[in-house]
């Protein structure tokens, strides 16, 4: 994983520098997540592995799949994937761009991990005091793991917050088992 995250980072970056220079980013994040989408779907794999098909051939059949979707620019990034036979890369260099972006306009993509589905309120408290705490705007996603029993578990990029019961059940035994 690492390995491809290192290749895509230039794709990624330059991508993000055009994006941004031509006043685009929402736009060519949009477009992207299309790249990414088509890419990974194993029918198009299977089509751009064929061995008769040359570089050009698979960026023109990439672009021709995407449609009217992509811009002139984003045209020209795929051609460019194709030409260095990185078109596998698009779904890393999706994720990269949105970290990019969200660094730039100072927004952290925040999951809440909660044993049971939290209502707006509480979502909502929760997002207020990550806001203070984090410094930055948060862009929240929700999900429930019963497994937590109660509680919620909040993870903002390298930041994890364990406010489950099961988190301080396991960080009571450890204490006990010392």
């Amino acid at each position: 994983m690492a390995e491809l995250t290192t290749i895509a980072r230039p794709y990624a970056k330059a991508a993000f520098l055009f994006a941004k220079e031509q006043n685009g980013l929402a736009e060519w994040e949009q477009m992207l997540g299309l790249a990414a989408a088509v890419a990974q779907d194993a029918d198009m794999r299977a089509y751009l592995d064929q061995p008769e098909l040359d570089r050009a051939q698979q960026a023109e059949a990439f672009i021709e799949v995407c449609g009217d979707e992509l811009s002139e620019g984003a045209r020209n990034f795929i051609t460019q994937l194709a030409a260095n036979k990185r078109l596998a890369l698009l779904p890393t260099v999706r994720v990269l761009f949105h970290e990019l972006l969200a660094a730039d306009q100072r927004i952290t993509d925040v999951e809440l991990i909660a044993a049971f589905e939290l209502d707006d309120a509480e979502t909502e408290k929760l997002v207020a005091a990550l806001k203070q705490r984090l410094g930055q705007e948060v862009q929240v996603s929700t999900a429930v793991d019963e497994s937590l029993i109660g509680g919620v578990l909040v993870r903002a990029g390298d930041t994890v917050i364990d406010g489950s019961v099961r988190g301080r059940l396991d960080r009571l035994a450890e204490q006990l088992n010392s």
